[in-house]
C-alpha cells in the first residue's frame, strides 16, 4: 500500500501516462516492468490472433491505438518502435526499428502501403494516407474509384506535429518536415521542408553537431 490506495491504483494512472508518453516505457525500473510487460504483452497477444500484425521486440503499443490489419493489409512494426494513444493505423505498413509514433498519428496504407525508415520520429496529429479519390465533376466524389502510389519514409526522419503527407511521396533519408506541413511532393535526403506546400528551407548538414539534441530534446521522442 502506498499513501493508503492499493498499487493497482497507481498502476492505472502509469498504464495512462505510458500510453501517452511511450518513450517512458523504455526507461521503467525493472519492478515497474513487472507488470508493464505482462500488460503489454496481452495488448500485442489479443492484436496479432485478431490481426495480420507482426511485432518484433521490445514494441510498445497503447491499449488506446487503433490498429487494422486485415489480411492483404498486413502491418510490421519492427523492434523498439512504439505506437502512442489515440492512434488509427490501418495496413499495408511496414514500420521500421526504433520508430516513434506519438498520439493521434492517422496513417492509412490503401492499397499500395506506407514504408517507414528506422529511427525515424513522428510526432502527434500526423496523417499519412496513401490514397486519393478521383474528383472528376460529372459522379459525386464518393462514388468514383481510389488510387494509391503508396508513401515512402526514410531512416533517421524527422516529422513535425500536425504535418500531412500525400499519396505517391517519398521522403528521403535524415529529412525533417515541419510542424503543420503539407508534403505534396518528394522531399531530398536531409532536406528541412515547411508550409502548405511544403518547400526546401534548409539542410540538415548545414546544422551544429548535436544540435538537435541540445536544443530541442527530440531524441527522448
Amino acid at each position: 500500500m502506498t499513501g493508503g490506495k492499493p498499487p493497482e491504483f497507481y498502476q492505472t494512472q502509469h498504464k495512462k501516462r505510458l500510453s501517452w508518453m511511450p518513450w517512458l516505457y523504455y526507461r521503467l525500473k525493472p519492478k515497474n516492468l513487472q507488470w508493464a510487460k505482462p500488460w503489454q504483452d496481452d495488448i500485442q497477444q489479443a492484436l496479432i490472433q485478431l490481426e495480420t500484425i507482426e511485432i518484433a521486440e521490445q514494441v510498445f503499443i497503447a491499449p488506446e491505438a487503433a490498429l487494422f490489419a486485415e489480411p492483404g493489409r498486413a502491418i510490421t512494426l519492427g523492434a523498439e518502435s512504439f505506437v502512442a494513444a489515440n492512434c488509427f493505423l490501418h495496413g499495408p505498413l511496414v514500420i521500421g526499428r526504433e520508430v516513434a509514433i506519438n498520439h493521434s498519428c492517422s496513417f492509412d496504407g490503401g492499397k499500395a502501403g506506407i514504408t517507414i525508415g528506422d529511427q525515424t520520429r513522428i510526432a502527434n496529429q500526423v496523417k499519412l494516407y496513401a490514397f486519393d479519390h478521383g474528383m472528376a465533376s460529372d459522379m459525386p466524389i464518393y462514388q468514383q474509384g481510389n488510387r494509391s502510389k503508396g508513401i515512402s519514409i526514410g531512416r533517421d526522419v524527422w516529422i513535425g506535429a500536425g504535418a500531412g503527407v500525400r499519396d505517391g511521396v517519398t521522403i528521403g533519408d535524415h529529412a525533417v518536415i515541419a510542424m503543420n506541413a503539407m508534403v505534396t511532393k518528394d522531399v531530398p535526403e536531409f532536406a528541412i521542408v515547411a508550409g502548405n506546400p511544403a518547400k526546401q528551407v534548409g539542410d540538415r548538414r548545414d546544422k551544429p553537431i548535436g544540435y538537435r539534441e541540445k536544443t530541442t530534446g527530440i531524441s527522448d521522442k
